[in-house]
């Protein structure tokens, strides 16, 4: 999750921020850059490892061919930001990446319980990137917000959807996901 337990501050870009991730700046600390500030994630709690678990089971079974679900992956989007979505369908790269970071995606989805504040101002970063299907397993309220149309750093269009109703990725607009498979089962 992506808590802003703490943030420099001070704005960066992603160069400076790969330099001191080489230098070994964050060693033995999940941090990701958006906006130009450094936040530290807080770590997973059952709930949140949960939800993960059951979004990136959902979204394997419809991922676009030559695509790929990555887990908590780096992403380069604009000048100052590295984030690391929960999950993000991106082109499948023959090569890894390992020439850089993806720089957009199909479709990002956080799952947030604590760290839905947080998760909500990661979708200004998305918008201006131009993120067309940006999504939350908002675990809170257990519902999925669905962001489209970015427009100047802000999304046109957020939808709420409950558990028995379906959703359509705007990559794969032929086939549908339960809200259900997405958010965690309860005991």
């Amino acid at each position: 999750m992506a808590l802003p337990e703490t943030r420099t501050d001070r704005r960066t870009t992603r160069e400076a921020y790969a330099r001191m991730v080489e230098a070994g700046a964050f060693v033995g600390r999940r941090v990701e850059l958006v906006g130009g500030i450094v936040y530290e994630m807080s770590p997973q709690d059952h709930l949140h490892a949960a939800g993960l678990r059951s979004a990136r089971w959902a979204l394997e079974e419809i991922c676009p061919e030559g695509y790929q679900v990555d887990v908590q992956m780096p992403l380069s989007l604009g000048l100052d930001s590295e984030p690391e979505p929960d999950l993000a369908i991106v082109r499948r790269d023959p090569l890894n990446y390992v020439g850089g970071h993806p720089t957009s995606a199909a479709l990002l989805v956080e799952v947030a319980d604590s760290s839905l504040h947080h998760d909500r101002r990661k979708a200004e970063v998305y918008a201006l990137a131009g993120i067309g299907d940006f999504w939350i397993c908002n675990l809170v309220r257990d519902v999925l917000e669905v962001y489209r149309a970015p427009e100047d750093g802000t999304y046109r269009t957020r939808l709420v959807l409950r558990r028995g109703e379906r959703i359509s990725p705007l990559a794969r607009p032929g086939v549908s996901i339960a809200v259900d498979d997405l958010l965690p089962r309860k005991p």
